[in-house]
């Protein structure tokens, strides 16, 4: 595997995006609660298929920006433990 840089978590930079607006104003206009936002922009929650909608309706970012952000942090995460040995499936051609 490749290595990769330790990409932001969407959080960090949905936090850019609302700059000084409250967490109230935009959980409610997202239509979400404000616990589930906090846990988006601290860290402790991904942005899923819903919640990319979401911003690409509240903000004109695109769906695919936040969801391709969210893929990234989660491989880099997963790169970061330790694995048991994997085997390929395959030492020569796959079966018919």
């Amino acid at each position: 595997m490749s290595r990769m840089h330790n990409p932001a978590h969407p959080g960090e930079v949905l936090r850019e995006f609302l700059g000084e607006m409250s967490i109230t104003h935009a959980s409610d206009a997202l239509g979400i609660t404000r616990v589930t936002l906090s846990r988006i922009l601290n860290g402790k929650a991904g942005i899923s298929a819903d919640m990319a909608l979401r911003l690409d309706e509240a903000l004109g970012t695109g769906a695919e920006m936040w969801l391709t952000m969210q893929a990234q942090y989660d491989l880099w995460v997963a790169s970061q433990r330790q694995r048991p040995r994997i085997l390929p499936l395959f030492t020569t051609t796959p079966p018919r």
